[in-house]
């Protein structure tokens, strides 16, 4: 039985915010294209920037054309990636009937993440994930920022006991990484395993080590 084009897995949001670890989320979508899942991708003004000071690569500012870029670059099915701008309140994305049930913060700025634990939700990728809290979904925050404040701290620990995943930028080494890619791919195979997402980039501990 031959498989649609726009059938996929399942559905997943991105949100890019302005912290350090831009190559975490382009990994992590292009990972997700592989896997043949949809995405809705939000990314912050800051975001932008700092994807362009890591990695070298400009997302443009106008929802249409980025999600053209995104495409482009992945080589993504029709539909397959949708990036929505700051302030589109109707996009799927703002409604908890509409939203995917998974969404990732990555990276996530602390900023961020203080105001999805306050529910202060000014744009779209904070009122994104405060759906994901209310409608009891999956929500990691990949936070990247050393060493944590008391209030940093707090945060996370109020946003864990809400059922939030904080997974830190914090790569292992016990695989004996040889490159920078396989420190972010460390990262990004432990948010696939999360979503419950089959994944080979990262071996497991005890397996192929």
């Amino acid at each position: 039985m031959h498989q649609l084009k726009n059938d996929f897995n399942g559905k997943v949001t991105i949100a890019i915010t302005g912290a350090s670890g831009a190559a975490y989320a382009l990994r992590l979508i292009e990972c997700l294209i592989a896997a043949n899942y949809q995405l809705y991708i939000l990314c912050s003004s800051a975001g932008r920037i700092v994807v362009d000071t890591e990695v070298g690569v400009k997302i443009p500012g106008s929802p249409d054309a980025a999600s053209k870029f995104f495409t482009e670059k992945y080589q993504a099915k029709e539909q397959q990636i949708t990036v929505f701008g700051k302030e589109q309140w109707f996009s799927p994305v703002a409604s908890g009937s509409a939203a995917p049930k998974k969404m990732v913060v990555c990276p996530c700025s602390t900023g961020t993440m203080a105001a999805i634990c306050h529910g202060m939700s000014d744009n779209l990728i904070e009122r994104a994930a405060d759906v994901v809290i209310k409608e009891r979904g999956q929500l990691i925050l990949m936070v990247r920022e050393t060493p944590f404040s008391t209030l940093h701290l707090q945060n996370m620990l109020s946003l864990s006991q809400q059922g939030v995943t904080i997974m830190p930028a914090s790569p292992g080494f016990y695989h004996k990484a040889k490159s920078i890619e396989d420190l972010i791919d460390f990262m990004v195979g432990r948010v696939l395993d999360h979503l419950g997402i089959e994944q080979d980039i990262m071996p497991r501990w005890g397996y192929n080590i």
